[in-house]
């Protein structure tokens, strides 16, 4: 996983940042480095399969998928996350973040949960996008269609597409180009509109 660094309040960074003795890439120079280090590790046979994952092939993280691909997944643990289909519906689980209060869940009712809700469509979809656009591969339209319970809109897809920042291959699957990838966040804004 490579990721640029996000500086946050209250870290070493932070404080070398706002004493000027850390000086932070700008957005452009931010996605030369970006278009840099695919083309670097694309040539030493790790090849991006998601916005931030290099792998060689077949070698690509097993589990990281699951989440990409919008499966399903159970969060185990303090403050862990999942996604469960139950009965054809998707539920958002996530446990307690304390570990203390977590525990004393566990013991009391056999499990830390702290929410346990049962997602609409159209965030089904929202979050299919999300994840699904992060993958080199794309995602399924016509499972997009079945979980969001409506198409992506043709026209946004058509202005995308024209940007050169979106393909469809085949009709079937929506994919983010290497240019796109530079304005990921924008164009799942966009299409989850």
């Amino acid at each position: 996983s490579l990721y640029q660094l996000t500086i946050e309040p209250g870290t070493p960074f932070f404080d070398l940042q706002a004493r000027g003795k850390l000086t932070i890439p700008d957005q452009d120079r931010a996605a030369d480095l970006y278009e840099i280090t695919r083309e670097e590790t694309t040539r030493a046979g790790l090849p991006a399969y998601e916005v931030s994952n290099h792998a060689a092939p077949g070698a690509e993280c097993r589990h990281n998928l699951v989440y990409w691909r919008y499966q399903d997944y159970a969060g185990i643990g303090p403050g862990a996350h999942g996604r469960l289909t139950i009965d054809g519906a998707k539920w958002a689980t996530a446990t307690h973040r304390n570990p203390e209060k977590w525990w004393q869940e566990t013991m009391v009712d056999g499990h830390g949960m702290a929410s346990f809700e049962q997602l609409l469509p159209n965030e089904e979809g929202d979050e299919m996008l999300l994840m699904g656009l992060r993958l080199a591969e794309g995602m399924d339209l016509a499972r997009y269609e079945e979980k969001a319970g409506r198409q992506c809109d043709p026209a946004r897809l058509a202005f995308l597409q024209a940007e050169g920042l979106v393909e469809t291959a085949g009709n079937s699957r929506l994919k983010v180009t290497p240019a796109g990838f530079l304005v990921l966040d924008a164009i799942v804004a966009d299409l989850a509109a």
